[in-house]
């Protein structure tokens, strides 16, 4: 498998966390989202995109992070991410749905780009545009885990939530975004940092890294 990515990308992050959860071994390819590199015509024929991750995988190439997520489930069911019955798996993927889709997407970097150059957006306020949607998903976020959680978001053990969680709490901290409010994520963001499966896909140690 190659994982094609950015080191700071969340969607990335993500995608590293459940490889490395599911033992997986796989290679990366890094592409630098600042110099364009996906948009280069060859990362556009392998993802029409031109978003990060991609993951080639015998003889495919799987897009979308969730559709990443979700294929590593079904092929590779043990350790599982999502826990035995449907009730309980909708509370998960809820989970990950509130920042894969209500989060991430305002706060990543082509977005961080448009607010710039579009807009005349200094870090001041890109920082005060990603806390206007981290901080009310984070709200609804900590009261879900204190109702599920159980030293993870759901229960006793990883799951895809934590998988989102873990890089949005990175990319909330690169913004500025105070998280004292939020004491279960941030118990959940120590836990993680201890488990090596997270710890080896934290950005910083990522062979692309600056």
């Amino acid at each position: 498998m190659i994982l094609h990515g950015y080191w700071r990308s969340g969607a990335a992050y993500r995608a590293r966390i459940a490889l490395n959860l599911k033992g997986l071994s796989y290679d990366q390819q890094g592409v630098d989202l600042r110099t364009g590199a996906h948009r280069s015509d060859a990362f556009v024929t392998l993802n029409p995109q031109g978003m990060v991750p991609a993951l080639e995988v015998d003889g495919a190439v799987l897009t979308q992070s969730p559709a990443i997520l979700e294929w590593l489930e079904e092929t590779h069911p043990r350790p599982p991410l999502l826990p035995m019955g449907p009730v309980d798996r909708a509370h998960v993927r809820a989970m990950a749905a509130l920042i894969g889709c209500d989060i991430h997407p305002l706060n990543n970097l082509r977005v961080g780009k448009a607010l710039r150059e579009t807009f005349g957006a200094d870090q001041a306020a890109v920082d005060a545009w990603a806390a206007r949607w981290i901080v009310p998903g984070f709200t609804a976020l900590e009261a879900l885990v204190g109702r599920h959680g159980g030293g993870w978001c759901f229960a006793d053990a990883p799951t895809l939530a934590d998988c989102y969680l873990i890089p949005q709490i990175y990319s909330a901290r690169r913004f500025n975004v105070p998280l004292d409010a939020f004491p279960r994520l941030l118990a959940i963001d120590e836990t993680a940092k201890r488990h090596p499966a997270f710890a080896a896909a934290h950005p910083d140690v990522q062979p692309d890294a600056d």
